[in-house]
């Protein structure tokens, strides 16, 4: 019988139970949990461009068709292996100004403090194209991962911040961010994603091996 909260059936029966095996919680070390940011529903928009990062980084670790479930945490859930490592993908179910309620959760369930949780997000003041691995700060205006500070009450979070590009007026930021990217920007959007994977995944070998974590 599944525990409370995981939702999944058919073939998929024999990986749930496995995937709660893997939640329960130990001491903290060799196990990171990756959030990429967005809102459920709108996978093409450039708000949502974390979550295309995770899709990503799903298919290279070969756990694009493992995703489960998990209503205790509101989000889609897979677990890959990384060497001696774990990594654990989160999804949201909940919109991006509530995904920090998903991801702490799902923090509290793995036993994970805020320095073993990523977050991939869309970055405006970068353009398309560019990407920053950085340690903590501020949400920079970032209202995910405002409120993933508030949910796990610390800023100390890696971050991935993925350029989407600052439109010229103000007042067209909303619109910007919740659209599509356009036929020209789609096409810079594999390479992106393959530069976005390894730069998350070469980090995060890195600091299962103990080596040190990020710079300001």
């Amino acid at each position: 019988m599944l525990p409370p909260g995981l939702s999944i059936s058919g073939p998929w029966m024999s990986r749930a139970m496995s995937w709660w095996c893997v939640l329960e919680p130990r001491p903290p070390g060799k196990r990171w949990l990756v959030a990429g940011l967005g809102n459920p529903g709108l996978p093409g928009t450039r708000h949502s461009v974390g979550m295309a990062v995770l899709g990503h980084l799903a298919r290279r670790l070969g756990v694009a068709e493992s995703w489960a479930r998990d209503q205790r945490c509101a989000a889609d859930l897979a677990l890959a292996p990384l060497g001696d490592a774990q990594v654990v993908l989160l999804r949201p179910r909940r919109l991006m100004n509530a995904n920090g309620r998903s991801v702490a959760r799902a923090a509290e369930l793995l036993g994970l403090t805020a320095e073993e949780v990523y977050l991939v997000h869309d970055e405006l003041d970068k353009p398309l194209g560019k990407l920053a691995l950085k340690l903590g700060g501020s949400a920079r205006g970032h209202n995910g991962v405002r409120s993933c500070i508030s949910c796990l009450n610390s800023s100390a979070m890696p971050r991935l911040r993925v350029g989407i590009g600052r439109p010229t007026h103000a007042d067209a930021v909303q619109e910007h961010v919740l659209c599509c990217f356009s036929p020209a920007e789609q096409e810079l959007l594999p390479p992106l994603l393959e530069r976005a994977t390894d730069l998350l995944l070469d980090h995060i070998r890195e600091r299962s091996q103990g080596r040190p974590g990020l710079g300001p």
